[in-house]
Protein backbone atom coordinates (compact mmCIF):
# COMPACT_ATOMS: atom_id res chain seq x y z
CA UNK A 1 0.00 0.00 0.00
CA UNK A 2 3.31 2.43 -0.53
CA UNK A 3 1.49 4.60 -3.18
CA UNK A 4 -1.71 4.63 -1.79
CA UNK A 5 -0.27 5.46 1.63
CA UNK A 6 2.15 8.46 0.19
CA UNK A 7 -1.24 9.63 -1.57
CA UNK A 8 -3.47 9.06 1.61
CA UNK A 9 -1.44 10.46 4.25
CA UNK A 10 -1.75 14.03 4.19
CA UNK A 11 0.09 16.45 6.44
CA UNK A 12 -3.45 16.79 8.57
CA UNK A 13 -3.80 12.63 8.32
CA UNK A 14 -0.53 12.06 9.66
CA UNK A 15 -1.27 14.81 12.49
CA UNK A 16 -4.35 12.83 13.66
CA UNK A 17 -2.12 9.69 13.11
CA UNK A 18 0.13 10.54 15.73
CA UNK A 19 -2.40 12.28 18.07
CA UNK A 20 -4.43 8.98 17.90
CA UNK A 21 -1.22 6.86 18.46
CA UNK A 22 -0.82 5.16 15.14
CA UNK A 23 1.89 7.31 13.42
CA UNK A 24 4.78 4.88 14.05
CA UNK A 25 3.06 2.19 12.05
CA UNK A 26 2.02 5.17 9.50
CA UNK A 27 5.66 6.06 9.57
CA UNK A 28 6.99 3.10 8.28
CA UNK A 29 4.64 3.03 5.31
CA UNK A 30 5.70 6.64 4.37
CA UNK A 31 9.44 5.10 4.48
CA UNK A 32 8.70 2.89 1.74
CA UNK A 33 8.75 3.66 -1.90
CA UNK A 34 5.79 5.40 -3.31
CA UNK A 35 6.77 7.84 -5.72
CA UNK A 36 5.09 4.97 -8.77
CA UNK A 37 1.79 3.58 -9.69
CA UNK A 38 1.47 0.05 -7.65
CA UNK A 39 0.60 -2.71 -9.89
CA UNK A 40 -2.22 -4.84 -9.77
CA UNK A 41 -1.27 -8.20 -8.95
CA UNK A 42 -3.46 -11.69 -9.54
CA UNK A 43 -5.33 -11.21 -6.19
CA UNK A 44 -6.69 -7.34 -7.19
CA UNK A 45 -7.46 -8.34 -10.51
CA UNK A 46 -9.28 -11.86 -9.59
CA UNK A 47 -11.23 -9.92 -7.20
CA UNK A 48 -12.31 -7.14 -9.16
CA UNK A 49 -13.78 -10.13 -11.76
CA UNK A 50 -15.28 -11.38 -9.23
CA UNK A 51 -17.96 -8.28 -8.13
CA UNK A 52 -20.81 -7.39 -9.55
CA UNK A 53 -20.58 -3.69 -8.30
CA UNK A 54 -18.26 -1.23 -6.48
CA UNK A 55 -18.65 2.64 -5.67
CA UNK A 56 -16.77 5.64 -7.59
CA UNK A 57 -15.80 8.87 -5.63
CA UNK A 58 -15.61 12.11 -8.01
CA UNK A 59 -14.59 15.92 -6.80
CA UNK A 60 -16.71 18.59 -8.79
CA UNK A 61 -15.10 22.08 -8.77
CA UNK A 62 -17.24 23.00 -5.33
CA UNK A 63 -14.66 20.73 -3.60
CA UNK A 64 -17.65 18.63 -2.75
CA UNK A 65 -17.18 14.87 -3.12
CA UNK A 66 -19.62 12.64 -5.04
CA UNK A 67 -20.00 9.12 -5.03
CA UNK A 68 -21.51 7.10 -7.51
CA UNK A 69 -22.76 2.83 -7.54
CA UNK A 70 -21.72 0.95 -10.74
CA UNK A 71 -23.24 -2.48 -11.22
CA UNK A 72 -23.45 -5.10 -13.60
CA UNK A 73 -22.55 -8.95 -14.32
CA UNK A 74 -19.57 -10.19 -11.85
CA UNK A 75 -16.51 -9.41 -14.89
CA UNK A 76 -18.20 -6.30 -15.90
CA UNK A 77 -15.05 -4.39 -14.57
CA UNK A 78 -12.22 -5.79 -17.04
CA UNK A 79 -8.86 -5.54 -15.70
CA UNK A 80 -7.27 -4.86 -19.11
CA UNK A 81 -3.65 -4.80 -17.41
CA UNK A 82 -1.33 -4.68 -14.25
CA UNK A 83 -2.17 -0.70 -14.35
CA UNK A 84 -5.77 0.12 -15.90
CA UNK A 85 -9.05 -1.09 -15.02
CA UNK A 86 -11.98 -0.79 -17.70
CA UNK A 87 -16.10 -0.43 -18.11
CA UNK A 88 -18.44 0.34 -20.40
CA UNK A 89 -21.36 2.61 -18.88
CA UNK A 90 -24.35 2.91 -19.87
CA UNK A 91 -27.65 5.33 -19.97
CA UNK A 92 -28.12 5.98 -15.63
CA UNK A 93 -29.96 8.79 -14.15
CA UNK A 94 -29.04 11.54 -16.46
CA UNK A 95 -27.48 13.51 -14.10
CA UNK A 96 -24.21 12.81 -15.50
CA UNK A 97 -22.43 14.29 -12.47
CA UNK A 98 -19.63 11.58 -12.34
CA UNK A 99 -19.11 12.41 -16.32
CA UNK A 100 -18.86 16.10 -15.61
CA UNK A 101 -16.71 16.28 -12.47
CA UNK A 102 -14.22 14.05 -14.74
CA UNK A 103 -14.15 16.71 -17.12
CA UNK A 104 -12.28 18.98 -14.85
CA UNK A 105 -10.72 16.47 -12.21
CA UNK A 106 -9.65 12.77 -13.30
CA UNK A 107 -8.82 11.77 -10.19
CA UNK A 108 -11.31 8.98 -8.37
CA UNK A 109 -11.63 6.82 -5.49
CA UNK A 110 -12.93 3.12 -6.02
CA UNK A 111 -14.42 0.94 -3.57
CA UNK A 112 -14.56 -2.76 -4.14
CA UNK A 113 -16.85 -4.34 -1.80
CA UNK A 114 -17.19 -8.16 -1.37
CA UNK A 115 -19.98 -8.70 1.61
CA UNK A 116 -19.96 -12.27 1.64
CA UNK A 117 -16.86 -12.81 1.83
CA UNK A 118 -16.06 -10.04 4.11
CA UNK A 119 -13.12 -8.21 1.86
CA UNK A 120 -12.76 -4.62 0.34
CA UNK A 121 -10.50 -3.10 -1.31
CA UNK A 122 -9.53 0.42 -1.89
CA UNK A 123 -8.16 2.23 -4.94
CA UNK A 124 -6.78 5.67 -6.19
CA UNK A 125 -6.96 6.46 -9.47
CA UNK A 126 -6.89 8.68 -12.54
CA UNK A 127 -10.16 8.23 -14.78
CA UNK A 128 -10.60 8.91 -18.75
CA UNK A 129 -13.80 8.80 -20.46
CA UNK A 130 -13.68 7.26 -24.15
CA UNK A 131 -16.57 7.65 -26.87
CA UNK A 132 -17.39 3.89 -28.13
CA UNK A 133 -17.14 4.77 -31.06
CA UNK A 134 -13.88 6.47 -30.94
CA UNK A 135 -11.65 2.52 -30.06
CA UNK A 136 -13.78 -0.26 -31.29
CA UNK A 137 -11.31 -2.47 -30.03
CA UNK A 138 -11.69 -1.08 -26.68
CA UNK A 139 -15.26 -1.16 -26.80
CA UNK A 140 -15.69 -5.27 -28.44
CA UNK A 141 -13.41 -6.20 -25.26
CA UNK A 142 -15.58 -4.22 -22.94
CA UNK A 143 -18.44 -5.59 -24.53
CA UNK A 144 -18.80 -9.24 -22.56
CA UNK A 145 -19.73 -8.87 -19.87
CA UNK A 146 -21.19 -5.32 -19.08
CA UNK A 147 -24.15 -4.09 -17.91
CA UNK A 148 -27.34 -4.22 -19.78
CA UNK A 149 -28.24 -0.82 -21.42
CA UNK A 150 -27.38 1.64 -24.22
CA UNK A 151 -23.19 2.21 -23.47
CA UNK A 152 -23.12 6.16 -23.67
CA UNK A 153 -19.14 5.87 -23.06
CA UNK A 154 -16.34 4.00 -21.99
CA UNK A 155 -14.42 4.50 -18.50
CA UNK A 156 -10.66 3.63 -18.43
CA UNK A 157 -8.83 4.00 -15.40
CA UNK A 158 -5.35 4.01 -14.45
CA UNK A 159 -4.53 2.34 -10.69
CA UNK A 160 -2.18 4.66 -8.56
CA UNK A 161 -2.36 2.88 -5.60
CA UNK A 162 -4.13 0.20 -3.68
CA UNK A 163 -5.28 -0.98 -0.27
CA UNK A 164 -6.57 -3.99 1.01
CA UNK A 165 -8.67 -2.58 3.64
CA UNK A 166 -9.30 -4.52 7.46
CA UNK A 167 -12.70 -6.77 7.44
CA UNK A 168 -13.69 -5.16 10.33
CA UNK A 169 -17.83 -4.19 10.78
CA UNK A 170 -18.66 -5.60 7.35
CA UNK A 171 -21.84 -7.22 7.74
CA UNK A 172 -22.17 -10.68 5.30
CA UNK A 173 -24.84 -10.41 3.54
CA UNK A 174 -25.13 -12.54 -0.07
CA UNK A 175 -26.47 -12.38 -3.15
CA UNK A 176 -29.33 -13.86 -5.25
CA UNK A 177 -26.44 -15.34 -6.79
CA UNK A 178 -24.50 -16.42 -4.39
CA UNK A 179 -27.18 -17.81 -2.56
CA UNK A 180 -28.08 -20.01 -5.28
CA UNK A 181 -24.33 -21.19 -5.55
CA UNK A 182 -24.33 -22.29 -2.12
CA UNK A 183 -27.88 -23.75 -2.09
CA UNK A 184 -27.48 -25.79 -5.24
CA UNK A 185 -26.07 -28.91 -3.35
CA UNK A 186 -28.96 -28.45 -0.45
CA UNK A 187 -31.56 -28.37 -3.31
CA UNK A 188 -30.43 -31.02 -5.22
CA UNK A 189 -30.41 -33.48 -2.04
CA UNK A 190 -33.56 -32.25 -1.28
CA UNK A 191 -35.05 -33.42 -4.39
CA UNK A 192 -33.34 -36.57 -3.99
CA UNK A 193 -34.99 -37.15 -0.57
CA UNK A 194 -38.42 -36.39 -2.89
CA UNK A 195 -37.96 -38.79 -5.22
CA UNK A 196 -37.05 -41.44 -2.54
CA UNK A 197 -40.12 -40.87 -0.51
CA UNK A 198 -42.44 -41.12 -3.74
CA UNK A 199 -40.65 -44.09 -4.24
CA UNK A 200 -41.16 -45.30 -0.71
CA UNK A 201 -44.98 -44.50 -0.64
CA UNK A 202 -45.52 -45.99 -4.15
CA UNK A 203 -43.60 -49.49 -2.79
CA UNK A 204 -46.33 -48.78 0.26
CA UNK A 205 -48.87 -48.83 -1.83
CA UNK A 206 -48.77 -51.77 -3.86
CA UNK A 207 -47.92 -53.63 -0.42
CA UNK A 208 -51.27 -52.29 0.54
CA UNK A 209 -53.38 -53.37 -2.64
CA UNK A 210 -51.32 -56.99 -2.66
CA UNK A 211 -51.12 -58.15 0.82
CA UNK A 212 -49.29 -61.90 1.36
Amino acid sequence: MSRYAHLAYTPTVREVQHEMGSGIAAGRRLREPGDRPEPLTGAEASFIRSLDGFLLATVGETGWPYVQFRGGPPGFVHVLDEARIAYADVGGNRQFITTGNLRSDDRVALFFLDHARQTRLKMFGHARIVPAADQPELFARLESPRTEGRVERLVVIEIEGYDWNCPRHITPRFSERELDDALAPVRERMSALERENAELRARLARAGANPA
